[in-house]
């Protein structure tokens, strides 16, 4: 039982490590009474009917976090998936809803590629970019589905009905040529399960194949629904907690889908240029305000692009932070960012824009927005577009580390390796702390520099 004044439970726990990985970094993430969000005081947050007082939670999650045991739901109203106003039946008939849209989602791909599904996944290329199947053991191997059932080379790169000719010298004609959608979606596959089988391997968890599958699908079914962004190296580090949180696969595949709203314009690729590049630019910026000096030393070095920033914002700090420490600060990060129109702005963002152009001028509920939201709120539109909170993460490590990168940074490779060692051992709270002070002390000189 846990005291008051404790240390707190450790968390760790909660998501087992295999035995044989011994360097694996403790989490400093503490379940502590009166702090962290606790069964018993979220469940009593719900009225009768089901409306969910959102304002109180948000700031316990800002002071201590969610309990594991119920981490998935409350992800669920912090990533936008329901509205804290609707009740237990509406919640339930969109749920209802959203897995019969899924399922429908699988379906689809699974007629085009039936490893989908099966409890498999493949790891080697199926197709060549021109859509021709490849003929290899190993592709053979990985596409078998038992039962003396098996995704043939023609099936696997080829998405015609089974009686399409097979006789005729007209088949070539008759043979439905896949679309350059179907192609590109196909020549992802591969590179998904590659990164599946790299994605929390130290953990217990994973040591299942129907859960390295389950990750696999939902990636699949999400790259073939969001054809412009498609898969992208690092989605799978985000989608992860999301299949070890959430029990039912479509479940964890909305939670992963609202996450992609926020971040998918991280992996446009615009040309040349990649999306999160602009978030960078934005660091930079940030950086030269509240800490000219080191600035001007990664310029100094050629690092004024901040390219080194890249992998912490693509996957939201998995790296830098142990697995569950991570899973803290995304929790701070959106319960810090969230917004109460949240819901309405993914499910009706038509409705959802008349109701912000109608209201010009009346604040929304500040009680019910998150302590960042309200900073923003408050600087009377200052800045032009609002940054996510975290930029203001990575100033943080970079404000942190500023005296050894001043003193010790002779090169490019020199800065990587001093933000590499930090990997695992930074304080989540402690970041989430100074990125605040640093977001209030940005939007200052921003207003000084407006007026």
């Amino acid at each position: 039982m846990m005291m008051w004044g404790n240390p707190g439970e450790p968390a760790d726990s909660y998501y087992e490590v295999r035995p044989e990985c011994t360097d694996v970094p403790k989490s400093k993430f503490r379940i502590k009474a009166g702090k962290t969000l606790s069964v018993r005081r979220w469940q009593a947050a719900f009225s009768p009917e089901g409306y969910l007082d959102i304002g109180k939670m948000l700031n316990r999650i800002h002071r201590g976090g969610v309990h594991p045991a119920i981490r998935g739901e409350v992800w669920e109203f912090l990533l936008g998936c329901y509205d804290p106003e609707s009740t237990f039946e509406d919640r339930t008939q969109i749920r209802e809803k959203r897995r019969l849209q899924y399922a429908q989602w699988k379906e689809e791909c699974r007629q085009m590629f039936p490893v989908i599904g099966s409890g498999k996944f493949v790891t080697a290329p199926t197709i060549t970019e021109d859509g021709e199947p490849i003929q290899d053991p190993l592709v053979l191997l990985e596409t078998n589905l038992g039962n003396g059932d098996a995704v043939s080379p023609k099936s696997a790169g080829n998405t015609g009905d089974s009686t399409c000719a097979k006789t005729s010298s007209s088949s070539e004609t008759e043979k439905r040529t896949m679309e350059k959608k179907e192609i590109q979606w196909k020549l992802q596959l591969h590179q998904i399960g590659l990164d599946v089988i790299r994605t929390d391997r130290t953990l217990v968890f994973y040591e299942k194949q129907e859960n390295l599958s389950k990750l696999w699908d939902i990636l699949s079914v999400y790259a073939w629904i969001d054809g412009d962004v498609g898969y992208c190296q690092g989605m799978s580090d985000l989608c992860s907690p999301m299949i070890i949180l959430l029990d039912h696969e479509a479940d964890a595949f909305w939670c992963f889908e609202r996450l992609m709203r926020r971040l998918r314009g991280n992996f446009r690729c615009n040309g040349r240029t990649v999306g999160v590049e602009s978030q960078l630019t934005n660091l930079a910026a940030i950086t030269e305000a509240i800490d000219p000096k080191l600035h001007q030393h990664l310029e100094t070095l050629g690092g004024g692009d901040y390219l080194f920033a890249f992998r912490m914002l693509m996957v939201l700090f998995r790296r830098e932070f142990s697995f569950c420490d991570s899973l803290y600060l995304w929790e701070m990060m959106w319960a810090l960012e969230y917004d109460p129109d949240l819901f309405s702005l993914y499910e009706e963002p038509e409705a959802a824009n008349e109701k912000a152009e109608g209201s010009k001028g009346k604040a929304k509920s500040i009680r019910k927005c998150g302590k960042y939201e309200r900073e923003n709120m408050k600087s009377g539109g200052n800045i032009d577009d609002p940054l996510p909170i975290s930029v203001f993460l990575v100033a943080s490590v970079l404000k942190e580390k500023s005296a050894k990168l001043l003193t010790e940074a002779r090169g490019l490779d020199d800065v990587v390796k001093i933000l590499n060692d930090t990997n695992g051992n930074l304080d989540a709270k402690k970041a989430c702390t100074t990125a605040l002070k640093l977001h209030k002390k940005y939007l200052k000189k921003a207003q000084v520099k407006k007026t």
